[in-house]
């Protein structure tokens, strides 16, 4: 556990976690390498998103605080735990205040993806792009390897960007996937293009090409 003093087993947010959330919480991995299925979330969660590995919600009362919910069957927690254990604190990742069986609470951070800011039309600045980088020097700097990290991974947050999936920073093979992305944002990311919206279907059919080339 990574825990800064007021997080325990005592903690009213973590008894809402264990005695309402995950009882009636339904989600699903179906397949490896899509997001779960999210098939029920009790009120009054609110899901925030989906990964491959596990459903992150959100309860109104704790608003600076998110729950990051492992499908059955994925595995991970534990090593994901290790990597914030790893970092620390740093402005452009979240942190683990807690983790349970099967869950991880993180500190929350709202900001937009880079997938979102291209899909709307958002422009991103260079500044977000010389922030993602030095957070992943930083984690070089504490043994992890950056691994997965995409649009959809990375955010701005007024400005600046941050990390915001570190599940896979132990894997031990190299992965190339945001030097690809700051090599599309260098010579296809024009200034006149930056608020043209690009839909998600587009989006989608270059995400699964670049898997294809990759392979």
């Amino acid at each position: 556990m990574v825990d800064d003093g007021v997080w325990g087993e005592r903690h009213p947010f973590i008894a809402q976690i264990e005695r309402r959330l995950l009882p009636e919480l339904r989600i699903k991995s179906e397949q490896p390498h899509d997001p779960i299925a999210v098939y029920r979330v009790p009120a009054p969660w609110r899901l925030v998103g989906a990964g491959n590995y596990a459903a992150v919600v959100a309860h109104p009362d704790f608003p600076e605080v998110v729950v990051k919910v492992y499908a059955p069957g994925r595995p991970g927690l534990e090593e994901e735990a290790e990597v914030y254990r790893r970092l620390g604190r740093h402005p452009a990742y979240s942190e683990c205040l807690y983790y349970g069986d099967g869950y991880l609470v993180l500190r929350r951070l709202n900001g937009i993806t880079l997938y979102d800011c291209i899909r709307k039309g958002i422009p991103i600045p260079r500044q977000v792009i010389d922030d993602i980088d030095e957070a992943l020097a930083y984690a070089v700097s504490k043994g992890l390897r950056p691994h997965d990290v995409h649009g959809k991974n990375v955010m701005m947050r007024d400005g600046r960007g941050v990390v915001v999936d570190v599940s896979d920073f132990l894997k031990p093979e190299p992965c190339g996937m945001w030097d690809d992305l700051k090599k599309a944002y260098d010579r296809f990311y024009l200034p006149p293009l930056r608020r043209v919206p690009i839909p998600g279907f587009v989006l989608n059919a270059v995400r699964k090409g670049y898997r294809l080339l990759k392979r």
